[in-house]
């Protein structure tokens, strides 16, 4: 019994649902803003020590911050993913 909701659906229970759903996706998206942003400020710090000379930190902050914002890009598609599926 696969029974899937219609968009129109009148039950409490799957308004619930699609509002706690949609609840989850804004915060989420939330986070992926604030994350992409912390990790733009971490790749210009680490371009700012590679640009002072200190190659190894540099290079190691700059890493961090395009491996964080990568991660940040599928949270942010992850939240509309779910959003469109509403």
């Amino acid at each position: 019994m696969n029974h899937k909701p219609t968009p129109h659906s009148d039950s409490p229970i799957e308004l619930s649902i699609a509002r706690e759903r949609l609840r989850q996706a804004r915060y989420s998206f939330n986070l992926a803003i604030i994350s992409t942003a912390v990790s733009a400020f971490i790749s210009l710090t680490g371009a700012g020590l590679l640009l002072t000379g200190k190659a190894n930190e540099g290079a190691v902050t700059a890493a961090c911050g395009m491996i964080a914002s990568v991660r940040c890009v599928e949270l942010a598609k992850d939240a509309n993913d779910r959003l469109d599926e509403i």
